[in-house]
């Protein structure tokens, strides 16, 4: 579809019809689209675990979901797939420090924000807009702090790894809009600013 279609499309679903399964095919294409975000010296400081059996997305639901089952829990179990999509610091801490950058100490200071997560953060994205473009729905979350290293401990993930959040993938099935929604989208003239942000003091 048209890319502004897919925008405008977008949106975080939570509910998946359980028997319809993603193709290999395409769920591969998804992810190697995330491979295509901009990153930072092209430092490509990311990793992507794909759970697709019903044993590994069952493991990543019982270690990383907190108390009893929820209404929002149980619609997002019923998700075909499931990308967990991790960023490396260490990755740009050694590509910076090569000659062409310069930053040997490989300091953290010299980094306004860390670019290891944003760029993953662009990665999912992408993928995210390309469930949409192939008529998928899908939704990114956080994974709960104090279940981090147990997910990490489940699944064998290096240490260097931290999991900046996962994505469900697949075939929509009716869903709740998020209460939240109803706060409704900021005015743009309130979060987009011309020339400057203010004027200036007299």
């Amino acid at each position: 579809m048209e890319f502004d279609e897919v925008v405008r499309r977008r949106r975080m679903v939570r509910n998946y019809d359980p028997d319809r399964p993603v193709p290999a095919e395409l769920l591969d294409k998804i992810v190697r689209h995330g491979l295509r975000a901009p990153s930072a010296g092209f430092s490509q400081g990311w990793g992507f675990l794909v759970l697709t059996a019903a044993e590994d997305r069952e493991l990543y639901w019982s270690t990383t979901a907190e108390g009893e089952w929820d209404d929002w829990l149980t619609r997002m179990r019923n998700a075909p797939a499931i990308v967990v999509c991790l960023s490396n610091k260490s990755v740009y801490l050694d590509r910076y420090a090569q000659d062409d950058k310069g930053w040997t100490d490989r300091d953290e200071k010299h980094w306004p924000v860390p670019y290891w997560d944003i760029d993953t953060g662009f990665a999912a994205l992408l993928m995210h807009l390309s469930a949409v473009d192939e008529g998928l729905g899908s939704c990114f979350f956080g994974i709960p702090v104090n279940r981090l290293q147990r997910f990490k401990d489940a699944f064998g993930v290096p240490d260097e790894f931290t999991p900046i959040g996962a994505l469900t993938i697949g075939y929509r099935a009716t869903d709740k809009r998020s209460p939240s929604l109803k706060r409704g989208h900021r005015p743009v003239d309130e979060v987009v600013h011309h020339g400057r942000w203010a004027a200036a003091a007299e």
